[in-house]
């Protein structure tokens, strides 16, 4: 036997072994060492939601009554846990991969939110993780948009210097060199305080923020070049310069003016669900009474349920958490969340029944049908950083 007729016979014979220990590994270990293994289907479905901070307290009681009636899905347990997080904060952790593990799905304030983190990971996977259409399509669960709520005695005197209360006014009545006395009011009002909540904690912020654009330009869609436009980046500048500490201010901007009153502002723009299941605990706790004024330009949250589309979660906990979507969509769900001042998703649910806050406060100016208005379009990713920009720059030190 030739060498060269050896060495192929040790070659076939080596192949033959390497297949064999191959095929013997895969028998013993059927995922593959060293290949990905496929998501197990768990014993019990966990649809893990993360919330935005103005819904969380609805989706937290929905939560509960719908793991104590035991769903399950193709006979496996179904259970839900609310994680809550501010918009902003929430985009940021999904972009640079800091939710471990990622949430099945996600309500965020706003659908622009949901467009913004779809499009960064498109552009690394060259995949959509969310969807805008389909069974699994992000769809709004509850609505709500920003009005003015204001202190009755401090909006009086606003309607009766200006006429009107809009930003424009509220600019004006922040720079009253000579504070409310200027304007009509009181001496021991000192100056004009506005509330806004603090952008860097809650997206309601930079909302607040491109509605005031809005309105100085008198156009729906904010650029870059409308941001750092030094004319209106001084304007700006005066009309935060109202906010008494913007690092006071928490998440939750509007249980700070129930709680502390007139030390914390004189009114501001914030969210009408927020405003209205707070007006009782102000009206308990304070001689005056908020009233509610809705602006000709509006910012609109519509919370859409957002159901993450990667491998990292099965087939079945996406089901799962599209059951609980659908849940939270019935009506008897719906006039929970109108019952906390929330508008409903579904449009078939009325918000005059006896629970609803819009008809208890309509005396304060509250609206069952929001009067004709703009809306202003969602702003684009570079519009977000240049407002955050400006605001760490000339307001969040201050």
């Amino acid at each position: 036997m030739t060498r060269t007729r050896v060495v192929f016979i040790l070659v076939i014979a080596l192949a033959l072994a390497i297949i064999g220990a191959s095929f013997l590994v895969q028998r013993l270990n059927p995922t593959g060492a060293g290949s990905i293994p496929a998501v197990p289907e768990p014993s019990v479905l966990e649809v893990r939601l993360l919330v935005a901070l103005p819904i969380e307290s609805w989706v937290q009681e929905v939560a509960r009554q719908y793991n104590g009636e035991n769903h399950k899905l193709e006979s496996k347990p179904v259970h839900v846990t609310v994680t809550p997080m501010d918009g902003l904060t929430a985009m940021g952790r999904y972009e640079r991969g800091e939710l471990n593990p990622l949430p099945t799905a996600w309500i965020p304030d706003s659908r622009y939110l949901v467009e913004l983190v779809n499009a960064a990971y498109k552009e690394k996977l060259g995949r959509d993780v969310f969807l805008s259409d389909g069974e699994y399509r992000a769809r709004p669960i509850a609505i709500s948009l920003f009005t003015w709520g204001i202190y009755q005695s401090r909006a009086a005197v606003l309607r009766k210097h200006f006429s009107t209360i809009d930003w424009k006014a509220i600019h004006d009545a922040a720079t009253a060199k000579s504070g409310w006395p200027e304007l009509g009011g009181k001496p021991e009002w000192g100056y004009f305080k506005l509330v806004v909540p603090n952008p860097r904690r809650n997206v309601g912020g930079l909302a607040a923020m491109v509605a005031a654009a809005g309105e100085y330009y008198g156009k729906t869609t904010i650029t870059v070049a409308d941001i750092t436009n030094p004319a209106f980046q001084t304007w700006l500048r005066e009309l935060m310069g109202a906010v008494t500490d913007f690092s006071s201010l928490g998440s939750y901007t509007v249980e700070n003016l129930a709680l502390f009153g007139y030390s914390v502002g004189d009114g501001g723009q914030l969210l009408e669900s927020d405003l209205l299941t707070n007006m009782a605990g102000i009206q308990q706790r304070w001689e005056d009474p908020l009233v509610v004024v809705y602006p000709e330009y509006v910012t609109w949250f519509d919370f859409p349920f957002s159901t993450w589309m990667g491998a990292e979660t099965t087939a079945l906990e996406k089901n799962a958490a599209l059951d609980f979507q659908k849940y939270l969509l019935s009506p008897a769900i719906q006039q929970k969340g109108v019952a906390q001042g929330l508008r409903p998703g579904n449009t078939e649910i009325s918000i005059t029944g006896p629970d609803s806050l819009f008809v208890r406060w309509q005396t304060q100016g509250a609206q069952t049908v929001v009067p004709r208005s703009t809306a202003m379009r969602p702003p684009d990713r570079d519009v977000l950083l240049a407002l955050l920009r400006w605001f760490d720059l000339n307001v969040a030190n201050r």
